[in-house]
């Protein structure tokens, strides 16, 4: 590109000076026999043409100048930057080149702050939630190595101790289970998976968790096929009724239902509790929130379960909604790529 602008610049000045000479020819034959004339005339022609010339050739070297600024500044951290898209066709290229390869710079150091800011976040919710029951364990311990404590207080010690114990081995699992999801190459165990499957199945596991709660669960409908690994997709089941149920309370009402929308398969968790806090609905899936915040740790868990809930559907090329329903109630709206049929012959 380097070497057809230079050819173009050359090409210019040889014109121009073309020119010039046909000028002086000209005058040469228009003036004959004043040879003071014509030298004259012919000393004018070249020096216009040699101005001329130049003037087109800076027209040309001009641009490139002003993108080996514009270039530098970038690499000087001033990622804001972009050339002028202006002068012959090659030097637009680049100029063109260059804006494309800055807009992808940004946005990368972008998503690399961004990533950054999110593990800080990540390690400062880890350790606020591991010093909770950190702490309740260290002072239900040191108080039974003192000595002189009762037998009803050393049983109610030494079950604050059994309890946190359970509470970090469900924490550090929680978070081992996000990590192989987030953190996989992509690659899921892929088979065809029937979601009513999955559903009746996780229904089957929760029961006696909710008849504990007096909670009442029904699977209706059924879904096309989906690709996955039964199951991841079966968690996703069991987190988000788990979830419902825990906010509905005694007697209240949980509903998986299974639906086809378009070349999508949906499944619903449909509860008929007090709803979501408007506010809360675009941090329902992050780390470590709870939208209910009278919820302590001991009912409501780490927080995690809804962060799972999304990685594995977005590992699974889906997406998860949240939304309530009018008059009272929440729904949470899976949404996956269903397995294409097989055209009916005949």
């Amino acid at each position: 590109m380097r070497s057809a602008l230079r050819t173009r610049i050359a090409l210019t000045l040889m014109g121009f000076a073309v020119l010039g000479v046909l000028a002086g020819a000209a005058v040469t034959f228009l003036l004959p026999g004043r040879p003071v004339a014509l030298l004259v005339v012919l000393a004018a022609a070249a020096g216009i043409a040699w101005l001329v010339g130049r003037f087109a050739a800076r027209s040309f070297v001009a641009p490139l100048e002003r993108l080996g600024v514009a270039a530098t500044a970038f690499a000087s951290g001033n990622h804001q930057m972009r050339a002028q898209v202006e002068g012959p066709r090659e030097t637009r290229i680049v100029a063109e080149a260059f804006n494309h390869m800055a807009a992808e710079v940004d946005s990368a150091i972008d998503e690399l702050k961004t990533e950054e800011r999110r593990k800080t976040q990540f390690v400062s919710d880890v350790s606020h939630e591991l010093r909770t029951p950190l702490t309740a364990i260290r002072g239900a311990a040191e108080t039974l190595l003192d000595g002189d404590v009762e037998p009803d207080d050393e049983q109610r010690f030494l079950s604050t101790i059994a309890l946190e114990a359970r509470r970090l081995g469900r924490l550090a699992n929680d978070l081992l289970t996000l990590q192989r999801i987030e953190g996989a190459t992509g690659e899921l165990p892929i088979r065809q998976v029937d979601l009513r499957l999955a559903a009746d199945r996780a229904a089957a596991m929760l029961e006696p968790l909710l008849e504990d709660r007096e909670v009442t669960l029904s699977v209706n409908g059924r879904a096309p096929l989906v690709l996955g690994d039964v199951d991841r997709l079966q968690q996703v089941v069991l987190n988000l009724v788990d979830n419902a149920s825990r906010i509905v309370g005694t007697g209240g009402h949980v509903v998986v239902e299974l639906t086809a929308e378009g070349d999508r398969a949906v499944l619903s968790v449909i509860d008929d509790g007090p709803g979501i806090p408007e506010a809360d609905l675009p941090r329902l899936f992050d780390r470590f929130y709870r939208a209910d915040s009278s919820r302590t740790r001991a009912s409501g868990g780490a927080g995690l379960g809804l962060a799972i809930v999304r990685a594995i559907i977005t590992a699974h090329g889906g997406r998860i909604e949240a939304a309530n329903i009018p008059g009272g109630g929440a729904r949470m709206t899976v949404v996956l790529p269903a397995i294409p049929e097989e055209p009916h012959v005949g």
